[in-house]
C-alpha cells in the first residue's frame, strides 16, 4: 500500500486548501517514520528549492529514505542548470506561438515589430496550464523536469521564443485565482490525497491498469476491465485504470498491468520502465515488451533456440537479391511484414514477383528490415495464452471470409474479424501447448499470448504477443470470472514475495 505526503514549510502555507492528515510541515517530515514496507510518495511543496534550503533537504531526506519525491534533487539540481532548459522553441505547435507572440505584443503594446525582445512569464501546476495552447508546453517541461509548481519565463529573441529561466514556485506565491487552478491540478495528478484513510485500508495492494479510452482495438474490452476490477477486489486489490497523463502517479501503486497495446517507441514502454525502476510488479515487463515487439528479433530467437516457426528470412533494405531470396527459399505466394506490426497490420501477401516487389518497396519505407516468410495457410490460428509459464487459456482465432489473415483492414478504417472458437487448455494437441511454453520460456514469465498454426503434425510458431487479447466473451468464455481471477492472483503472489523483501 502507498501514502502520499505533501510536505510545506508551514502550516499556514496550506490554510486555502481542504485540510488533510497526509499534509505535514516540514519539520514533522523530519520526525517522520514509515514502516519498512510502506512506499511513501512525497510531494514538495517548500517555499525555496535552493541548495541547502528546506526544499532542498526535504527532497534530500526523501530520497534518503527511499521515498518517492517531486522534485527529486537531480530536478533540483538540473533547474538551477540554465543550460539544460535554454531550449529553442520553434517546433512547438503554431497556436503555442501564436499564444506567446500575442501575450508578449500586449505586455508591450505598439510594437509591431516582431524582431523586438519579449518576454512572457508563466506558472505551470504538475504539467497543467490556465491557457489551453501552453498545455503541451507544460505536460512536456513537466516530463522533463517534474516540479509541481514552476515558473517558467519565456524570451523571444531574433524571432524565436527560448526559456530564459525556469524555477520552482510554492503555494504561498500564488494568487487566489492560481490557487484555484492549483489545487485542481493536484487533485488531477494525485487524487489520492483526499481520500479518507479509512477508504485508503480496504486494500492490501493498489493496482495500476493502464488503458487508452480512446483505443480502437485494446486488448481488454471494457467488460474484461471490469471483470479485473472485480476479481481483484476480491482479493483485496485495488484495481484502478490509469491513462498515459497519469505517469507520474506510478509510484502510488504496488503494480502496473498494461491493457492497452505497447510498443517501444510508445508512453507503454516508458510506463514498464519507470514501474520496474519503481520497484513494482509489472506486466507487461520493458524486457517482454522488448523482446516481443520487434519480429526480427523474435524470429531470430525462435530460429536460434529451434522453436518450430515457419520458413522465415530476415531481409535487408540494401539487399539487392532480396526477392531472388525470397522466391528460392521460401517460394511463391509468400509473406512480408513490417517488425512491428500489430493485429495484421503491416503484413502483405505477395502472390507473383511482381507484387513481391512492389510489397518490399512499401514496407522498406518503414524499416530498413524486414520479415519474409513461407505462406503456411491455415483455417484458424491458435492463441495460446500463458501466464508465469503455465497455458491459462486457449482459442482458435478463425480467418475472415475469403480472406487468409484473421484481421482485414478496409479502406475505409473498418476493420473486420474472423470467428473464434475458446476451449479448455487440456482439449489442445500437446505439441500446440508445448510450442507455446517452450517459445515463452525465451521471453520471460509474464502474460502472453502465442499465435501457432497447426497442420496435422507440423506446428509452427507464427509470434509471441506481450500483450495478448483478454476480452469479455472471447478467451474467458470457457473459464468465466476465473481466468480474471488467474491473473490477479499472479499480481497478488508476485507483490507479496516483493513486500516481503
Amino acid at each position: 500500500m502507498s501514502r502520499l505526503l505533501i510536505v510545506v514549510d508551514r502550516a499556514k502555507d496550506w490554510a486555502p486548501y481542504y485540510p488533510s492528515e497526509d499534509v505535514l510541515t516540514f519539520d514533522q517530515y523530519l520526525q517522520f517514520t514509515a514502516p519498512a514496507s510502506a512506499r511513501v510518495r512525497v510531494i514538495n511543496l517548500c517555499q525555496s528549492a535552493r541548495y541547502l534550503s528546506r526544499g532542498y533537504y526535504c527532497s534530500l531526506l526523501a530520497e534518503a529514505r527511499g521515498h518517492n519525491v517531486v522534485p527529486s534533487v537531480t530536478t533540483l539540481n538540473d533547474l538551477s542548470r540554465k543550460g539544460l532548459f535554454s531550449l529553442e522553441l520553434e517546433e512547438l505547435d503554431a497556436s503555442v506561438l501564436e499564444w506567446l507572440d500575442a501575450a508578449g505584443a500586449a505586455l508591450k503594446p505598439g510594437e509591431d515589430d516582431r524582431d523586438a525582445t519579449h518576454e512572457v512569464s508563466i506558472r505551470t501546476y504538475f504539467g497543467q496550464a490556465e491557457h489551453a495552447a501552453l498545455k503541451p508546453v507544460a505536460r512536456a517541461l513537466f516530463d522533463r523536469f517534474p516540479c509541481p509548481i514552476l515558473e517558467v519565463v519565456f524570451k523571444r529573441r531574433n524571432k524565436a521564443w527560448q526559456i530564459e529561466s525556469m524555477k520552482p514556485a510554492s503555494p504561498a506565491d500564488l494568487s487566489d485565482t492560481e490557487q484555484d487552478a492549483f489545487a485542481a491540478a493536484l487533485d488531477r495528478f494525485s487524487s489520492i490525497v483526499w481520500r479518507k484513510p479509512r477508504s485508503r485500508r480496504r486494500y492490501r495492494f493498489d493496482l495500476a491498469m493502464l488503458v487508452n479510452p480512446e483505443e480502437k482495438l485494446p486488448p481488454s474490452d471494457a467488460d474484461a476491465l471490469e471483470c479485473f476490477e472485480k476479481a481483484g477486489k476480491k482479493l483485496g486489490i485495488n484495481v484502478e485504470r490509469i491513462t498515459k497523463r497519469d505517469y507520474m502517479r506510478l509510484p502510488e501503486y504496488d503494480g502496473l498491468f498494461i491493457r492497452e497495446t505497447t510498443a517501444i517507441d510508445h508512453h507503454t514502454y516508458r510506463f514498464a520502465r519507470k514501474a520496474e525502476a519503481e520497484g513494482m510488479v509489472v506486466i507487461d515487463d520493458p524486457v517482454s515488451i522488448l523482446r516481443c515487439t520487434n519480429k526480427v528479433f523474435l524470429a531470430d530467437l525462435l530460429k536460434n533456440n529451434k522453436i518450430p516457426t515457419p520458413k522465415t528470412l530476415i531481409l535487408s533494405k540494401d539487399q539487392k537479391d532480396a526477392v531472388a531470396q525470397v522466391i528460392e527459399h521460401l517460394g511463391l505466394p509468400a509473406v512480408v511484414k513490417i517488425p512491428d506490426g500489430a493485429f495484421s497490420r503491416g503484413v502483405i501477401r505477395a502472390e507473383n514477383e511482381k507484387e513481391l516487389r512492389e510489397a518490399l518497396k512499401t514496407l522498406f519505407k518503414q524499416s530498413a528490415l524486414v520479415l519474409a516468410q513461407e505462406y503456411f495457410y491455415t483455417d484458424y490460428d491458435w492463441r495460446i495464452g500463458v501466464l508465469g509459464g503455465r497455458a491459462i487459456f486457449a482459442c482458435k482465432y478463425y480467418m475472415v471470409k475469403d480472406h487468409w489473415q484473421i484481421y482485414q483492414h478496409g479502406a475505409d478504417q473498418k476493420v473486420d474479424s474472423g470467428g473464434f472458437e475458446t476451449l479448455p487448455t487440456y482439449e489442445v494437441p500437446r505439441n500446440v501447448i508445448q510450442a507455446a511454453l517452450n517459445s515463452t520460456r525465451l521471453i520471460g514469465n509474464g502474460l502472453y499470448g502465442v499465435d501457432i498454426k497447426q497442420a496435422g503434425n507440423r506446428v509452427a510458431v507464427i509470434e509471441v504477443n506481450d500483450n495478448p487479447n483478454v476480452d469479455g466473451d472471447v478467451e474467458d468464455r470457457f473459464l468465466g470470472g476465473e481466468l480474471y481471477t488467474l491473473i490477479m492472483q499472479e499480481f497478488l503472489t508476485r507483490m507479496e514475495e516483493k513486500r516481503r523483501k
